[in-house]
């Protein structure tokens, strides 16, 4: 499944929620938030089986080309199994709490506290999203 929002409002303090099955054989998603499909704050990508990496969540960022690696070792995601997770973030960080409620951060690299575009990619199905 691939979609993209390109005008909503995400702002800091608010949460994103979202909910989804992992389809199986799914080898690796990604969720991205930020500005459009070229500046993107949070890349949070889980990677079953993907490029070398296996059961670990990659998340960077792009500001015209990617930034350093952040790797997770936490994998709380199951092949052909659904999924819950939430995003909040402030100029500084973003937090992500894992289906297992395991919070993770990642900094925001932009220090902005408003995007509109999200952008969602891989073999997973969203079956919600909402912000509030």
């Amino acid at each position: 499944m691939v979609f993209t929002i390109n005008d909503m409002t995400f702002k800091a303090g608010m949460e994103m929620k979202l909910s989804g099955k992992i389809k199986p054989g799914c080898e690796s998603f990604s969720i991205n938030i930020g500005h459009s499909a070229d500046a993107i704050a949070l890349h949070f990508n889980p990677r079953f089986h993907y490029q070398g990496d296996s059961n670990v969540i990659v998340c960077n960022a792009n500001q015209g080309g990617w930034g350093s690696e952040h790797r997770e070792q936490c994998f709380p995601f199951q092949q052909g199994e659904g999924f819950k997770m939430s995003v909040t973030f402030n100029n500084d960080t973003f937090y992500i709490k894992l289906p297992d409620g395991t919070m993770m951060s990642f900094s925001n690299r932009f220090g902005d506290d408003v995007f509109k575009h999200v952008h969602v990619t891989g073999d997973i199905k969203i079956t919600s999203i909402g912000v509030k």
